[in-house]
């Protein structure tokens, strides 16, 4: 690996993590989504690093090569993510469900008084 590409590779982990931290700090970003991205982070540094690592992963896991290795991880994390978002969405489904109920039945009660105040 030339020395360029060694470099580019920890540049980029590096500016990940800085990017993660500074949403996180600026509360643009919450921590429960901040784990899987600080965790991708870390490891392209330290894959960055120490490029012998990923050989050495992949040789233990039977990956032929080790960026398919790198990749695999990768999406794994991705969908991880996804997952996560997938049930924080059915929630906040099932809250906005649950309120948009209770305002018709506010708004009924209200009508339902209104009416009965006028007819007297």
């Amino acid at each position: 690996m030339s020395i360029a590409n060694y470099v580019f590779g920890i540049i980029s982990a590096l500016i990940v993590l800085v990017i993660v931290i500074e949403m996180l700090r600026r509360r643009r970003l919450r921590e429960r989504h901040a784990v899987y991205w600080l965790l991708a982070g870390l490891m392209g540094l330290v894959i960055g690093i120490f490029p012998q690592v990923l050989g050495w992963a992949a040789s233990v896991v039977g990956v032929s090569v080790p960026t398919n290795l790198a990749f695999f991880v990768s999406i794994i994390i991705l969908f991880f993510v996804c997952i996560q978002h997938s049930s924080e969405l059915t929630e906040l489904e099932t809250k906005a469900r649950v309120l948009a109920e209770d305002v018709a039945l506010q708004d009924l009660r209200i009508r339902e008084l209104e009416q009965a105040a006028t007819t007297r």
